[in-house]
């Protein structure tokens, strides 16, 4: 598998990051070592996860995702092929989120025990607390760096504002700067990103792995009507039942058709042709899931494809 440098890190990644938000949730510990052993035996092997995954699925309390990929690098020995990101900030179970110097410090190590690791590749914040000083959350950062705990770290869903505020922190006193962007961004969701983020990662160099690139998997084209969502997703997807959404659905369907891929290879390789974003990260629970994968990876799109799905989702 071909890979790409992450920003300014020196991180190498595949064309897709795995999402372990799946982890004990919709994949018990038994299923998630099968879909871990099968989307790394293909070339993908950055796996994103986070403090608090999966905190809302009955009986979790968050950790569970980190704890079952922890087991898995230890079983497999194999921690130094794998790019590891996590997240903090978003405190689950308790009131707030929370990017203060002690509770980072804290949960940085609460993340490293549950991954059996000695250090965490990449380490967002994972949601902003503006009562705290930037200063203070990159204080933690600079310290974890320094004590080799944590290699890089990101931001996601901060607002431009308090990026380019702790972007200023960093430069002025010498501490740990973000190098990563991760933002929602799908031909569903694209003003945010690229009307307040896109301008901010060229100016900073910053490196870019979009969440939620299959629109909570509306995109895949599975559910064709809002009778079609079932569980725990359907407050999500039905607001993606306009004509906008069934536009890009009808025009994905028919570029699918035509390179005989489906239309989640399609959706994904809109995102890994956009300018200054390094890779989309997808979740799957299902070993056919995987083939949109290394589809998206293959597919070509022509410069006509790519406009018609511009335009469409605009």
């Amino acid at each position: 598998m071909k890979t790409k440098q992450l920003g300014s890190t020196q991180l190498h990644i595949p064309p897709i990051v795995f999402g372990g938000n799946v982890f004990g949730w919709t994949l018990d510990e038994k299923d998630s070592f099968r879909m871990l052993d099968e989307v790394t035996e293909k070339g993908f092997t950055a796996i994103d996860t986070a403090d608090s995954y999966s905190h809302w699925a009955p009986g979790n309390k968050g950790g569970e995702s980190e704890t079952i990929i922890g087991k898995w690098l230890k079983e497999r020995g194999n921690r130094d092929k794998i790019v590891l990101a996590t997240k903090v900030g978003s405190n689950p179970g308790k009131e707030g989120r929370d990017v203060s110097k002690n509770y980072i410090l804290k949960a940085a190590e609460d993340s490293l025990r549950r991954l059996q690791t000695d250090h965490i590749d990449l380490y967002f914040t994972h949601w902003d607390n503006e009562a705290t000083p930037v200063e203070e959350t990159l204080e933690a950062y600079d310290q974890l760096i320094k004590e080799g705990k944590v290699r890089y770290i990101g931001a996601s869903n901060l607002s431009p504002e308090r990026i380019r505020e702790s972007m200023a922190a960093s430069e002025e006193n010498g501490l740990a700067r973000y190098k990563v962007l991760q933002p929602e961004y799908s031909l569903m969701e694209r003003k945010k990103f690229e009307d307040g983020y896109w301008e901010l990662a060229k100016e900073y160099d910053l490196g870019v792995i979009s969440y939620f690139s299959l629109a909570s998997g509306f995109l895949t084209g599975k559910y064709r009507k809002a009778e079609d969502i079932e569980g725990s997703r359907k407050q999500i997807v039905e607001k993606y039942f306009s004509d906008k959404g069934l536009n890009i659905l009808h025009t994905q369907d028919k570029i699918a058709e035509r390179h005989g891929v489906s239309d989640a290879a399609v959706a994904l390789k809109w995102i890994m042709l956009r300018p200054g974003i390094s890779a989309p990260i997808v979740s799957a629970t299902k070993s056919s899931h995987l083939k949109a994968f290394e589809e998206a990876v293959e597919l070509k799109l022509s410069g006509e494809e790519m406009e018609r799905l511009n335009e469409v989702s605009r």
